[in-house]
């Protein structure tokens, strides 16, 4: 879900959910070199906001966990997405543009 604060089960950071693609969405040349696991192409992909830094990954589902505890996360461009945390998930109440 949009939203949702979220742990990669492998490299164990933390981060908020921007966006979903139903199936993978980039390149073969990318999952040839990135998607070392391999995990499955037509599943659910992420695109999300790593906590405490700069970076967005691009994550199969299978290695994300929802995060308990509802600690925020704080990254420079949180708030492009979001207006507000409520509990364990961020919310946007103003149009997207």
């Amino acid at each position: 879900m949009i939203g949702q604060i979220v742990t990669h089960e492998k490299f164990g950071y933390r981060g908020v959910v921007v966006d979903i693609d139903f199936n993978f969405g980039l390149s073969d040349e990318w999952y040839e070199q990135v998607a070392r696991s391999r995990p499955p192409k037509d599943k659910p992909w992420y695109r999300v906001l790593v906590h405490s830094s700069d970076q967005e990954t691009y994550v199969a589902e299978r290695h994300l966990a929802c995060a308990g505890g509802g600690l925020p996360i704080v990254h420079p461009r949180l708030d492009e997405f979001f207006d507000k945390k409520v509990g364990d998930h961020y919310v946007r109440t103003r149009d997207l543009n």
